[in-house]
């Protein structure tokens, strides 16, 4: 099982959250579509080469963005990636996974 970590500007925030479901995300024991979900600063300077969809070249840029979690399984991980990227605006979507550990109590 893995977490899933996104960023994500509002304006997007509900479509990359159905995408990735969609996908296989978000599900917790008898629940689905969990996630939790803060509003933040986020910065980025696109160079030479970049295609941003948001600021301009060599310039650095500050905007509200939602920091997403939620739960994938190991066997989802591939395909809630490819749906990210496809339904999320940046040309590269800041995401990580982190393993998660089973503990039996």
């Amino acid at each position: 099982m893995f977490k899933l970590i996104y960023y994500v500007p509002e304006s997007h925030l509900e479509s990359t959250k159905q995408a990735i479901f969609a996908a296989g995300a978000g599900g917790i024991g008898n629940y689905e579509q969990c996630a939790w979900q803060v509003k933040g600063i986020g910065q980025f300077k696109p160079v030479k080469g970049a295609d941003p969809c948001l600021g301009q070249l060599d310039q650095l840029e500050q905007l509200e963005e939602w920091r997403v979690e939620t739960i994938v399984p190991e066997a989802q991980a591939k395909q809630v990636v490819q749906a990210l990227q496809t339904s999320h605006p940046y040309e590269e979507p800041a995401f990580e996974f982190i393993q998660m550990v089973d503990v039996q109590y």
